[in-house]
């Protein structure tokens, strides 16, 4: 029909992609690798995440990790931070310095011999 070279004989293979389920931990040691691979293995009866190596020899290793989910920092609004460090610089400048006229107080006199 057309000449595209582009078109013709072009049939595109798709690999299937998916996320690998375990459960437990004998479930991820009982997943087969070959050697010098790498995979994460989601347990279904847990929020963990096995992250399983192999090494040339064919001999595995296996990590877990905790799953959380994602929440965002909130936002920092600066008037809500300039209003309570003013209200701080408030409380501070109410109150005497009773603290050092007390330990003033306190100390013993010292007395010099001359």
């Amino acid at each position: 029909m057309w000449n595209d070279p582009y078109s013709m004989n072009m049939s595109r293979s798709y690999n299937r992609m998916e996320v690998i389920k375990v459960n437990g931990e004998p479930g991820a040691r009982a997943f087969n690798m070959p050697p010098n691979s790498s995979v994460l293995l989601l347990d279904e009866s847990a929020p963990i995440v096995w992250l399983k190596t192999t090494d040339g020899a064919g001999y595995a290793s296996l990590n877990p990790f905790t799953i959380t989910p994602y929440e965002p920092a909130p936002a920092v609004d600066i008037n809500d931070l300039m209003d309570r460090i003013k209200r701080l610089e408030d409380r501070l400048n109410e109150k005497p310095n009773n603290a050092v006229s007390k330990r003033r107080k306190s100390e013993p006199e010292e007395v010099s011999e001359d």
